[in-house]
């Protein structure tokens, strides 16, 4: 039998893919992008959702509170209840808007302070040149800024830029006492539509779940300690709330499952745990110093690359038209063997190089053509969100 409340379905989507594959499953990382804008994602390896919390220590010149969780209280809901549970929720949701190397895309976000910390998935913001954000009740758009990621983890801060005060922020649970069968409501920017939230209505279905997924069939990461609802969650759900019958938020939103190539909606969704995000978000807030954080923007050459299957290097697929490669001569079709005076021995190898270096940096980039004539050149990166 249905859940007693549900909302109208959003209108159909536009033919861009759910793109996380996995295997005999289309695992989405679900992100609503413009045709041909594809959107960067990790995948979190998150600890066990029963793990205690554990608060950021306090640094010089912070002013927010670290993040505290509740107990949450048992209990179903009626249709009547459920739109009084979003309603509480709702005002702390926000539309996350990026701009690409190639396109535009958009997700969901969680504020998490009254100036303007937002918890969202690294997968929302990652690879992304500008982020606005658009709060509920109010007209304006505001531009913001990444504070941290943990790409591994799949979690993001980020920051509204401006000044902001007074803003309504969400609740956590202590998601150690979560069981199956919770009822829970999903909420975000179903396709990247704008507008008031989406609300859907399902149940905790499983936890601690294990995904292993890839984008495009590439780059294979595993997905540790999620919590999985039959709430139906869309394309641009990314980052938003998984609630209880209390209106606290128990897990991010972070990805579906989908039966076909193509798809708007799933009824199988994972969600970081409240615990997971909650602890992620405030070792960044706390600007804790750790190998798996990374802080503000990282350097962007402006290339798209794979493995070549004869030759130790990264393949480039595409150059990104206006891009520190395409001012440097760098075509499609070549092969970079050096970076920074780091060989460059895959694709992965080259990504990771250029993220040791800063925006604004200038560094020597060895390739070699498609015609097999070799270059070099100094190259000053542009700035870009891990």
């Amino acid at each position: 039998m249905p859940p007693p409340w549900a909302p109208a379905p959003p209108p159909a989507p536009d033919q861009s893919v759910w793109n996380r594959v996995a295997a005999f499953l289309v695992l989405i990382a679900v992100v609503a992008a413009a045709a041909g804008a594809g959107i960067g994602w990790s995948l979190a390896r998150a600890v066990n959702n029963k793990q205690p919390i554990a608060q950021a220590t306090t640094q010089p010149g912070q002013t927010e509170s670290p993040i505290t969780q509740v107990t949450p209280s048992p209990g179903s809901t009626s249709s009547s209840d459920s739109a009084a549970i979003a309603a509480k929720v709702i005002p702390a949701i926000v539309d996350i808007n990026t701009t690409l190397g190639n396109g535009q895309a958009a997700g969901t976000g969680m504020i998490i302070s009254p100036t303007g910390e937002i918890l969202t998935n690294n997968h929302v913001v990652t690879g992304s040149t500008s982020i606005t954000v658009t709060v509920q009740g109010r007209s304006q758009t505001y531009a913001a800024h990444v504070v941290g990621v943990n790409v591994s983890q799949d979690v993001a801060v980020i920051q509204i830029d401006g000044g902001v005060s007074g803003l309504p922020t969400v609740t956590f649970a202590d998601t150690s006492s979560l069981q199956v069968g919770d009822t829970v409501l999903a909420i975000g920017n179903a396709l990247g539509q704008g507008g008031a939230p989406r609300v859907t209505q399902g149940h905790v279905t499983a936890l601690d779940q294990t995904i292993t997924a890839s984008e495009g069939q590439q780059n294979a990461e595993t997905l540790n300690g999620m919590v999985q609802s039959d709430a139906v969650i869309y394309q641009g759900d990314s980052g938003g709330a998984l609630v209880n019958t209390s209106g606290q938020v128990v897990g991010m939103i972070t990805a579906g499952q989908a039966q076909g190539f193509r798809s708007a909606a799933s009824d199988v969704g994972y969600a970081v745990s409240a615990n997971t995000a909650v602890t992620q978000a405030n070792r960044i807030r706390g600007h804790e110093l750790a190998t798996d954080i990374t802080y503000g923007q990282v350097g962007y050459l402006g290339v798209s690359v794979q493995a070549n299957p004869t030759q130790s290097g990264a393949q480039v697929v595409s150059v990104q038209s206006g891009s520190p490669a395409a001012s440097a001569g760098i075509t499609a079709g070549s092969l970079i063997t050096s970076v920074g005076g780091t060989t460059i021995t895959s694709a992965d190898s080259l990504g990771t190089a250029i993220k040791a270096h800063r925006p604004g940096e200038k560094v020597s980039v060895t390739w070699t053509a498609q015609s097999g004539a070799k270059h070099s050149a100094s190259v000053t990166l542009g700035a870009i969100n891990p």
